[in-house]
């Protein structure tokens, strides 16, 4: 029997796109720079990280839960590859002459501590808040989008800061630091799902109405190990 073809859609490839573009931005610029405002620390990251939970909400909700998964995959490799890709280059020897070699390291030369954390919290964290908003799609029967979108960050997001400053920082920075840095980045991390609802609303409606979809996750098989998207 032949296979059914898969549903093509207009801006699907275009969202995964951004999404990989955005998640190696923020783990290759701003995860290891500690920045500070009015007398509170931050890491320089959460100002834009928080951007790919935006669109792994904004695919889980229009295509579903496989679809995103699909998404995840595709930026793990990505990061995965760029974070190789950086330490080989940074291994490099450098040519006689050129003596930028330090200010290369200082800014590409990521310890393995952080590219483990990195590549295993965004794992971890994505996978959860696709999974949470998925069922709680279910649960409210696809009613109130705000409760999913901020609902599925808190988790996914806290999971993800749970995971990522302690695996990179632990014994590194000073637990009073370390403590305040997540604290801080978690909440920021929270509140910017919050504010960008609005934004939610506008690009949710318009994928729905131009694709023709709002998929409804109630026989996915939800392991993070798959491919497989049956329509």
């Amino acid at each position: 029997m032949a296979a059914v073809p898969q549903r093509q859609f207009r801006y699907y490839d275009l969202i995964l796109g951004a999404f990989v573009c955005v998640l190696l931005c923020a783990n290759l610029i701003g995860p290891a720079k500690i920045a500070e405002v009015h007398g509170i620390d931050f890491g320089a990251g959460v100002l834009f990280f928080p951007i790919s939970y935006l669109f792994g909400d904004i695919l889980t909700e229009v295509y579903g839960y496989a679809r995103s998964r699909r998404v995840i995959w595709s930026g793990l490799i990505a990061l995965v590859f760029a974070s190789i890709m950086s330490a080989v280059v940074v291994a490099l020897p450098p040519a006689r002459g050129w003596h930028d070699q330090a200010a290369y390291e200082t800014i590409f030369g990521q310890t393995p501590r952080i590219v483990i954390a990195s590549i295993t919290a965004f794992f971890v964290g994505e996978f959860v808040n696709s999974f949470v908003l998925a069922k709680m799609k279910l649960l409210t029967a696809g009613r109130w989008l705000w409760t999913r979108t901020v609902g599925s960050t808190v988790c996914g997001e806290g999971v993800d800061t749970l995971v990522f400053y302690p695996v990179a920082f632990l014994g590194v920075w000073n637990h009073h630091l370390l403590l305040r840095v997540m604290a801080f980045n978690y909440i920021a991390k929270v509140l910017w799902e919050v504010l960008a609802t609005p934004l939610t609303y506008r690009i949710v409606a318009f994928l729905k109405r131009v694709e023709h979809e709002d998929y409804y996750d109630r026989d996915t098989d939800f392991t993070p190990f798959s491919l497989r998207v049956t329509r």
